[in-house]
């Protein structure tokens, strides 16, 4: 049962089929032997079929121009770094390394083993010019050339299957089997860079500072985008998530980045490349925050756009949006109503049927419906876990436009009379979107100008989409609320 609620959704099912054993080999960084849990070629053989799932799950940004600007900052600081050293492992100079912008308005960035390495459009929203973004794509180059996954799989003496598996799933939302699944997208990239220890970052912001500023960047600068990170786990009621504690506070980062960087200046390294015309260029017209025409809430309503759907769910319950599914979560946790659309089937009764008649499923009843004018199929079953546990679900699914929508709603068995009500609400709803105002609604962007007069930040926000304070702005530019904008200086604004 386990694997069937998970098939879809986590890696652990793509690494379980790359043995997890101890190995000693060459580290990139010291060129000395130590040991890891795995080799460099599982960890290679992980990334790249883990990178499928990352890119299924966030879903790329649609952006041509911003992916290759990346790419081309990400190549050019790993020229320098240990992973292509005329010293080095050809195994490690020889191993391609892939750079990609998530669609996720969570300020993150993080790296698979064995070359990938991502950064969210949040992020790149957040940062002021290309020498920030040079610091941030070192430090996650250095996370792979430090091995630092691989090392705390065998320190930890556990498998890369749970550690990696772990790291996708992030914190537990749930009680119920599934739980993983929530997790996914925006806050699996969170907790994987967050699941290193304050070691594994500090060596990995040394190595970032150290490949910044090896190609003349100004690799202090980069203190300026802890500050804002601090900044942003300070708000409450924000979507990014706080810092957990076994990351090195922002603050204590941001104060050693300029001393990182002053020790290369000392050694002659000449840092004073910011790019910033570049940088602001490329992200004016970027997606700001979360893009309605994937899909948003609104007072107890779940629309969908792009796909002109909308269905209901329960007062007080979550809506967590990804795009492969969209989850609705009642308040204590126990209870949860799956939506994804079913691509193998061919219609709704072989999407019920096919999913409730997986091993461990017992069908209690089954039949065909018809809501809101669409034709569509249910069923109710029951199954138990390894451990004994036994869960109810009732799983329907529906025929629109062109798409199988299947919702699967569950909870324990003993509480499945008492939600039952629930998930059918949720399920039933199920309708064409034909409100203009919501099929018409368009997503925030960022607009860069630089100011040719000096003023402050206030007297250019003007009126500021719904939910976005001056606050937020002056923490996407790196400067306080009241600061004056000097002429001549990048400013980024949120505009509808």
């Amino acid at each position: 049962m386990k694997k069937s609620l998970y098939r879809n959704f986590c890696l652990v099912l793509i690494i379980s089929v790359v043995a997890s054993a101890c190995t000693v080999q060459k580290s990139p960084i010291t060129g000395s032997k130590r040991a890891y849990g795995y080799s460099w070629e599982q960890e290679v053989q992980i990334g790249k079929e883990s990178d499928q799932q990352i890119q299924q799950q966030y879903g790329v940004y649609n952006d041509d121009e911003v992916q290759q600007y990346v790419e081309r900052i990400g190549q050019e600081v790993l020229e320098v770094s240990h992973m292509r050293r005329e010293d080095t492992d050809p195994k490690y100079r020889e191993t391609e390394f892939y750079f990609r912008v998530l669609n996720s308005p969570v300020v993150n960035a993080f790296a698979l083993p064995g070359g990938y390495v991502y950064v969210t459009r949040g992020l790149l929203a957040h940062l002021k010019n290309e020498a920030q973004l040079a610091v941030v794509l070192g430090h996650e180059i250095a996370h792979v050339a430090a091995r630092h996954a691989s090392q705390r799989a065998f320190e930890q003496q556990i498998g890369q299957l749970a550690l990696l598996g772990g790291a996708v799933a992030g914190e537990e939302l749930l009680g119920v089997p599934g739980q993983s699944v929530l997790q996914l997208g925006s806050q699996a990239a969170q907790f994987m860079f967050l699941s290193y220890g304050r070691d594994d970052e500090r060596e990995s912001d040394q190595l970032g500072v150290e490949y910044a500023a090896m190609k003349n960047y100004e690799a202090a600068d980069g203190a300026g985008f802890f500050v804002a990170l601090e900044r942003i786990s300070d708000q409450s009621g924000q979507s990014i998530p706080t810092w957990q504690s076994s990351h090195p506070d922002p603050s204590e980062r941001a104060d050693r980045i300029p001393e990182l960087a002053n020790q290369w200046a000392e050694k002659g390294y000449q840092q004073n490349i910011e790019n910033a015309d570049a940088y602001m260029n490329i992200i004016d017209g970027i997606i700001f925050g979360d893009n309605p025409r994937e899909g948003f809430s609104e007072e107890g309503v779940f629309y969908h756009p792009d796909l002109k759907f909308q269905f209901d769910y329960p007062d007080n319950w979550k809506i967590v949006n990804q795009p492969t599914l969209v989850a609705a979560v009642n308040e204590e946790q126990d209870a949860i109503s799956l939506m994804e659309i079913d691509g193998e089937a061919d219609s709704p009764e072989s999407s019920v049927m096919n999913y409730v008649s997986q091993d461990g499923f017992t069908v209690q009843s089954q039949q065909s419906t018809r809501q809101n004018g669409l034709d569509g199929y249910q069923a109710l079953a029951t199954a138990k876990t390894e451990d004994g546990t036994t869960y109810r679900f009732l799983v329907y699914a529906v025929m629109y436009d062109g798409n199988i929508y299947r919702f699967t709603n569950y909870s324990l068995a003993e509480k499945f009379d008492g939600y039952r009500d629930n998930f059918e609400q949720t399920s039933y709803s199920f309708a064409a979107l034909t409100d203009q105002d919501k099929l018409n609604r368009e997503p925030v962007r960022l607009q860069t100008q630089k100011v040719d007069q000096s003023n402050a930040l206030s007297s250019f926000v003007g009126n500021l989409p719904m939910d976005i304070t001056v606050e937020d702005v002056a923490i996407i530019n790196q400067v306080e609320a009241d600061a004056t904008v000097e002429q001549g200086s990048w400013i980024k604004i949120p505009r509808r």
